[in-house]
């Protein structure tokens, strides 16, 4: 069988797989059963389409007509496909195991069964996405995939502040649509079809190439959560179930990636602005998006806004690699494409991970306050060392797979170092900086949500027993931490499909040249984190030795002076990230509360503190206040007889035809 009929069925499987679940008994155990069965398979039957293909040189392209007035049905596969297939592939099969623990049908019988719908629709239309060569095909999965996005992030539609994420997601995605909207149509006024197929760049003026850019950049970065498009991002996967927040957060974002990286295979690259644009996006969504995350103590927010981080971090290399095609430089095209490419898996992995870890620990003290946690590794061992983890993988520590993608980004700046013949080496150094800034920010914040959730003692209710989730919700966890591994110790595995979905960026000449840089030399990263493992495991076993040999000793815990020290007298996660976020206190904008005495015995209160998202905080939602309520007075036009309103039609006519008599719109 085809290759990419596989896909095609596997993409068939994963949107019918909640059907069984959405429209059986909501009491229904064995519908879910089956729906998490269905999208495994459609999972395998995906992996193994991508096999095929890959390994064969069968028909890459599939294309049928249909009864639609534009476009038609036109789907292919190449290297650049098969880079986000697999993660598509991987964490939403990971995540419906993870559901029959975390999101039992029959304990939620209100959203169970359409939770399961929706989750199903979602994947299959984010492969419908990658593989789609029409641009009319594009729009109706990705239509699909917003919609079925928005049920899912509102699920818990019985709360106020779920109904609200969900509206402004729902807005924002919208908005980026209508940007897509206007960017294909523009395609079809220029290339006189709605294939998505590179045409002669000799038929692109410069205005309407800067036009497609933009458009390019707004509408898929609204997607992608790049800074200030991202002002759905924090609410929606917040207040997600955190299965589908993982899916979100490890793969839906990367169907912004993904169109930003499409159509910019499609246009020509001739003007040096649009990657030194990118680069400073990336630069400021990096910096920014991890600022905003030290500032969180809801867990799950703070991680969406490191998701923010991340897609600053793939926005740097694509604008890196933007510069190379300009420039015609092959190092930074490979660098920092194949950086970001693999980025978008290692992204996948940890962030993924981390959320479903989230999951396992609200799961076990029901609440996403991390003031309210503390302790949990003594309760919960196994989840604590899969965080620490993802942690250490998203910091982008060695010998971890976040090392790996971040370090070829790296160096593709650092060839700006030896730049010449005119080349823009101060934009692309100081993204090193920005770069390193970001890493930095990044142990920050997981030093303080590792310290705040699983040491230190506990802060939540001693009614509660966390423990360690059950085998449904640990075996995914255990398959993504693997993957961290697996590609931190061996990345060469996936490097030749990487390196061959960067060649796509190449042009003739470039391809006939020999390459003068090349992945394969990040080999030695395996010999050196294999190193880093044994010398780790060797230093740590000499120490436990130590100190079992070592007679035990009961004294009494210092107590910096305090007699009865209580869980309140330690960090909380506020007040840990409290000096970073004063430094950022021009972006952040956090608000305080502080307590005011006015009278001899005052009453009970408090000191808070809480960071806000500035763009959508204080800048959107205040003026869609101010607008609504202006808009109000236009109510008076509405009035209900239908008289007046056939008044308004003879003014228009009469406007019209004034505007065309005079020669107003010639």
């Amino acid at each position: 069988m085809n290759g990419l009929w596989m896909i095609l069925s596997a993409a068939g499987l994963m949107m019918a797989s909640g059907f069984p679940a959405g429209f059986g008994s909501r009491q229904s155990a064995a519908a879910q059963r089956l729906a998490a069965v269905l999208m495994v398979l459609g999972s395998l039957t995906g992996l193994s389409g991508l096999a095929v293909a890959l390994f064969s040189s069968g028909l890459c392209a599939i294309s049928l007509p249909w009864h639609l007035p534009w476009g038609s049905f036109s789907v292919g596969l190449d290297a650049l496909s098969a880079v986000f297939l697999i993660p598509v592939f991987i964490v939403p099969a990971l995540g419906s195991v993870y559901g029959l623990g975390y999101w039992r049908q029959t304990e939620h019988l209100d959203n169970g069964r359409g939770l399961s719908l929706f989750y199903g629709l979602l994947a299959g239309a984010m492969v419908m996405v990658v593989i789609a060569r029409d641009s009319v095909l594009l729009l109706i999965f990705w239509e699909i995939m917003a919609l079925s996005a928005f049920f899912l992030a509102a699920t818990e539609n019985e709360k106020p502040e779920v109904r609200l994420a969900g509206w402004i997601y729902l807005v924002a995605t919208h908005t980026g649509t209508i940007c897509l909207l206007a960017l294909f149509a523009l395609l079809r006024q220029v290339s006189g079809s709605f294939t998505l197929y590179a045409f002669d760049a000799g038929s692109l003026t410069a205005g309407i190439a800067a036009t497609l850019f933009i458009l390019t950049v707004i509408g898929f970065g609204f997607k992608a959560g790049i800074m200030p498009l991202h002002v759905w991002l924090p609410g929606a996967h917040a207040n997600a179930p955190s299965h589908v927040s993982a899916v979100m957060s490890g793969v839906m974002l990367k169907m912004g990636v993904y169109g930003i990286l499409r159509m910019l295979t499609l246009l020509p690259a001739t003007e040096m602005w649009n990657g030194e644009l990118l680069l400073g996006l990336g630069a400021v969504t990096g910096i920014l998006g991890i600022a905003f995350a030290i500032g969180q103590s809801d867990i799950k927010r703070l991680l969406a806004y490191s998701s923010i981080e991340n897609i600053g971090i793939i926005t740097m290399g694509i604008g890196l690699a933007m510069m190379g095609r300009v420039l015609h430089r092959v190092d930074f095209i490979l660098l920092g494409l194949g950086g970001a490419l693999l980025h978008v898996w290692n992204h996948s992995l940890f962030k993924s991970l981390l959320f479903l870890n989230s999951g396992a620990i609200m799961h076990a003290v029901h609440t996403r306050d991390m003031n309210r946690m503390g302790g949990l590794a003594k309760f919960m061992p196994r989840t604590a060392g899969l965080f620490l983890l993802g942690a250490v993988a998203i910091c982008g520590l060695p010998p971890l797979n976040g090392f790996v993608s971040e370090w070829l980004i790296y160096l593709g700046l650092f060839q700006s170092v030896n730049a010449g013949n005119g080349m823009p080496w101060p934009a692309i150094g100081i993204g090193a900086v920005a770069l390193a800034l970001i890493g930095a920010l990044a142990l920050a914040c997981f030093v303080k949500i590792y310290s705040t959730v699983f040491l230190g003692q506990p802060r939540f209710a001693s009614h509660a027993s966390p423990h360690d989730p059950q085998p449904f919700m640990h075996y995914p966890m255990f398959l993504l931490a693997a993957g961290c591994v697996v590609l931190g110790i061996l990345p060469q595995v996936g490097l030749p499909l990487i390196q061959q979905a960067a060649a796509q960026w190449m042009d003739p000449a470039m391809q006939e040249n020999p390459l003068p840089v090349s992945l394969a030399p990040v080999q030695w990263i395996s010999g050196a984190a294999l190193v880093l493992i044994v010398v780790s495991g060797i230093a740590v076993t000499i120490i436990r030795k130590n100190i079992r040999r070592q007679p035990a000793v009961s004294i009494g815990t210092w107590s910096c002076g305090y007699a009865q020290p209580t869980p309140r007298m330690q960090y909380t996660a506020t007040s840990f990230g409290e000096m970073l976020v004063k430094r950022f206190s021009w972006a952040l904008r956090p608000r305080t509360r502080q307590p005011v005495i006015t009278e001899p015995f005052p009453s009970k209160s408090g000191f808070s503190t809480t960071v806000p998202d500035t763009v959508l905080d204080r800048i959107v939602l205040p003026f869609v206040r101010y607008a609504g309520h202006r808009m109000m007075k236009l109510r008076l036009l509405q009035q209900g007889r239908i008289s007046i309103y056939l008044l308004y039609i003879l003014i228009i006519l009469l406007f019209l035809l004034c505007w065309e008599s005079l020669g107003i719109g010639r």
